[in-house]
């Protein structure tokens, strides 16, 4: 403990401060949205707030001691730890309990972890570990295939708890791979299948399949003709045909009930207000009716009177934009991208290929987090149920984000011992 001191001075105070800052404004923001007269004190156990506050504490005790231990024990245990974890996965499968229809938890006493959470600290490490050794070369189909194996698992396990919208935060490991080298092609098939998937939902297939046959008509008019050219193209023609096809499929068995008709709701394909379009439509009101800027601390009536179901937890930003307007929501997304920008800076400064892929990888789970939870309250994207982080109410959620932050936190104030 000797070295402790010196330890902690090294790590980077405007990342720290961007990560307080926020915490901070999410326990202001949960104890406004679940304010009780009877209850006003912000120690109640009882309540959320006391709750959360609980958390922030022992989250930060998790960092401290996080600063205090060898950086390289996270990479020397990274498998080990997405191991355990994967265990974790399966084991609550088989002895979890069901909250909101997703069999994702271990219940203990009053209180409730989901190692959902975990696996994508988890999935970070293993990921950093596997690439980081030896300079793996992303081209190669072995390297990849692995990696992918390494993404997937959790993805399907967690898929299977019926919690697909933890699972789908999963691909945005491939954004890492991408940085690590791997081919943009891709990328730019998987923006083209989420493009053709939600084209195919709004219109119908032969028509999407037609445009298709005219498009590849056009391609063989423009580019060379030969024997290769056109086999090629007919074979890519009637793969992405199969997965027009298939997508029919996928929406009606793969899917909940409640994400298809979420779908459609975003998609205008039906209206559903007081159905599953509620939630999203009572947060645009909430968010609209701070105006420029808000109502002020808990004088928030769509919060007050709980118009908003999970006001607190996965819609805890429409809170912010009805207690403070335009401005304080601007403010909040500001210090997001602070931290994001600032934690991108710090991966690009690693001289260790396992802090950089570790540092990429847990940026782009928050930044997912962000714009993902952000869009679900102002109605750009689907709601899938996922937090927004350090802002939300949950224990699981801020440990694990905190766990991320702080270990990364630790591997770049150990970057200069790296030759």
């Amino acid at each position: 403990m000797i070295g402790a001191p010196n330890r902690i001075a090294k790590i980077d105070w405007i990342s720290l401060v961007l990560y307080l800052s926020l915490m901070l404004i999410g326990w202001v923001m949960i104890y406004s949205a679940v304010y009780d007269e009877d209850h006003s004190n912000i120690f109640d156990l009882s309540q959320r707030y006391g709750k959360q506050l609980l958390w922030i504490v022992l989250a930060l005790l998790l960092g401290f001691i996080v600063l205090l231990i060898d950086a390289k024990f996270f990479n020397a245990l990274a498998i080990p730890i997405y191991i355990l974890v994967m265990l974790m996965l399966v084991g609550v499968l088989l002895f979890g309990s069901t909250i909101a229809g997703s069999k994702s938890w271990f219940q203990i006493g009053g209180f409730a972890i989901q190692p959902a959470e975990f696996a994508k600290f988890a999935t970070a490490l293993a990921l950093a570990n596997y690439l980081g050794k030896l300079n793996r070369d992303m081209q190669k189909w072995q390297t990849q295939a692995i990696a992918f194996l390494i993404i997937s698992l959790p993805a399907l396990l967690i898929l299977a708890q019926y919690d697909t919208g933890s699972a789908i935060v999963f691909g945005v490991f491939i954004l890492v791979l991408y940085r690590e080298g791997m081919s943009g092609a891709i990328l730019v098939i998987g923006m083209i299948a989420a493009a053709l998937f939600l084209i195919t939902l709004y219109t119908d297939k032969y028509y999407v399949i037609i445009g298709l046959v005219v498009l590849f008509g056009l391609l063989l008019f423009f580019i060379k003709r030969n024997k290769s050219t056109i086999l090629k193209l007919v074979s890519l023609l009637l793969i992405v045909s199969a997965f027009i096809f298939s997508v029919d499929y996928v929406f009606e068995n793969v899917l909940e009930a409640h994400q298809k008709t979420r779908i459609n709701v975003l998609l205008g394909l039906e209206t559903d207000l007081m159905g599953a379009g509620y939630n999203v439509n009572q947060s645009k009101i909430a968010i609209g009716s701070g105006g420029l800027t808000g109502k002020g601390f808990l004088q928030g009536t769509q919060t007050k009177y709980n118009f908003v179901p999970e006001q607190s937890t996965d819609f805890i930003f429409c809170t912010v934009g009805e207690e403070y307007g335009f401005v304080g929501s601007t403010a909040v997304i500001v210090l997001y991208l602070m931290l994001f920008i600032r934690m991108i800076l710090l991966a690009e400064r690693q001289r260790s290929s396992f802090s950089r892929i570790y540092g990429y990888g847990i940026t782009a789970v928050m930044f997912f987090h962000f714009a993902i939870n952000i869009g679900m309250t102002i109605g750009l994207v689907p709601v899938i149920g996922i937090p927004l982080p350090f802002l939300s109410y949950g224990g699981s959620s801020l440990w694990a984000f905190s766990l991320m932050f702080f270990v990364f936190l630790k591997q770049d104030a150990n970057r200069l011992n790296i030759l």
